[in-house]
């Protein structure tokens, strides 16, 4: 079962060694991880220079050759997911195929958001946009997406930090055992 590993990841310091460290954990677990800076298999790539559209290319390759995906959704860069991963979950679901998620801040998506005010219902922000408030980690379109596929959703007890793969680990022992039927 080949597994695309999506997450932000791709911008740590030693992104190639954190992606081998995450296909090593997929390879004990019984599935082939498939890191996003890996080379992608041979397919239609726009022609020129290596720039973005190149990279978006070889990660739709990515995505289309694998079986499931696991995202890191911890927050990145502010107090939400990274975009790139949400797009990529978005993508495998629309594939029809079983997502899983995870993230390493264990407060609410509320929580991070720091409402301004609640003068009723709903919460709200600095600018007066209403806040969801459902106990979720994350946005509900993300966390629908996975249960609906039959995924589940991942949260730290204790912030983590970025190179902590314990919860990586969890969530793929979970995508194995609801996937293939063992532990």
């Amino acid at each position: 079962m080949r597994i695309y590993l999506a997450g932000p990841e791709v911008f740590l310091p030693d992104p190639l060694d954190m992606g081998a460290a995450k296909k090593a954990i997929c390879a004990r677990h019984g599935m082939v991880g498939v890191f996003p800076l890996d080379a992608p298999a041979p397919a239609p790539m726009p022609s020129g220079p290596s720039d973005w559209r190149r990279i978006h290319a070889a990660n739709e390759t990515h995505i289309q050759g694998c079986d499931a995906l696991v995202a890191n959704l911890s927050p990145f860069r502010g107090v939400a997911a990274d975009p790139g991963t949400v797009f990529e979950l978005g993508y495998m679901r629309g594939l029809g195929r079983p997502v899983f998620g995870y993230t390493h801040a264990p407060e609410d998506y509320l929580a991070r958001m720091a409402p301004v005010s609640q003068a009723g219902d709903p919460w709200r922000d600095a600018e007066g946009l209403e806040i969801e408030n459902f106990g979720l980690a994350e946005n509900l379109m993300l966390e629908g997406a996975i249960a609906a596929s039959g995924g589940v959703m991942l949260r730290a007890a204790n912030r983590l930090n970025w190179t902590d793969l314990s919860l990586f680990e969890q969530c793929i022992r979970v995508m194995r055992q609801r996937l293939v039927g063992e532990v």
